[in-house]
């Protein structure tokens, strides 16, 4: 189990306090798939950097259950591979020094399978495609064997096809492995196709919290997945938007 207790972030920007989340509690169950989805800035990504302790809150508590700090995956928008090391050498990059040849080399073998990337291991970044490149940066995730999977809009380059092709191929393995994921997204269906459980986020706050005991693969097209999108894309239309982003109205505008 995995609970945020009273999360905020604070920063300050120009000699200006910002805020960019506050009060946020949630709960994320082991093995479950959680959407996050709002406009850009509305605190999606320092809410799963957070998580991924890449960022320290500015207050609350984050519990993580009785075996502590799980392991984490992390997948960004781009893939950062390393253009110097082959397919199988990126995916092994976190590996070194904590495996054997070995294990490593099996660890590798079965995180490329999973992605349907095992036949292009020699290959280079500079080879593959961009839904190829996504792949590999899972792979790169999943060889850690993660608890915890963290992606922050991963397919948000890719084609429409490729990127139908990439939610299908991340349920799957979701269903496979079932670790813990929270998926950042400002796209609704995306959303809505993906998680079990859709987080709405407005000006660094939880908005809204739909379940969806929806089976996959998900059809786009289905009345039930449209109500569910159209439903949460008029709740996030209809929250106003901040005049000035996360900012408390008690502080002054910075000087011109």
């Amino acid at each position: 189990m995995l609970e945020l207790s009273g999360i905020g972030r604070r920063y300050t920007v120009d000699g200006s306090e910002v805020t960019a989340l506050a009060d946020v509690t949630l709960d994320f169950p082991p093995g479950s798939f959680t959407t996050v989805v709002g406009r850009s800035g509305c605190g999606k990504t320092t809410l799963l950097r957070i998580l991924a302790g890449l960022e320290p809150q500015s207050e609350g508590t984050i519990r993580r259950g009785s075996e502590g700090t799980p392991r984490i995956g992390v997948v960004f928008q781009e893939a950062r591979l390393m253009p110097w090391l082959d397919v199988r050498r990126n995916v092994g990059f976190g590996l070194r020094g904590r495996l054997s040849a070995g294990a490593m080399e099996k660890r590798c073998d079965e995180a490329l399978a999973l992605v349907g990337l095992d036949a292009f291991s020699g290959a280079m970044p500079g080879q593959l495609s961009g839904g190829m490149a996504q792949r590999v940066a899972i792979a790169r995730a999943l060889v850690l064997e993660p608890q915890l999977l963290l992606l922050d809009e991963p397919f948000a380059a890719l084609d429409a096809f490729t990127r139908r092709a990439m939610q299908n191929e991340l349920v799957a393995i979701w269903q496979r492995r079932r670790p813990t994921i929270v998926f950042v997204t400002h796209d609704v269906e995306e959303a809505v196709l993906l998680g079990e459980q859709v987080l709405e986020m407005h000006a660094g706050r939880v908005v809204g919290h739909q379940a969806l005991n929806l089976p996959h693969p998900r059809d786009p097209t289905a009345a039930e997945t449209n109500l569910h999108r159209r439903r949460i894309l008029a709740r996030l239309m209809a929250a106003p938007r901040p005049s000035r982003p996360n900012r408390p109205e008690t502080l002054p505008e910075p000087a011109p």
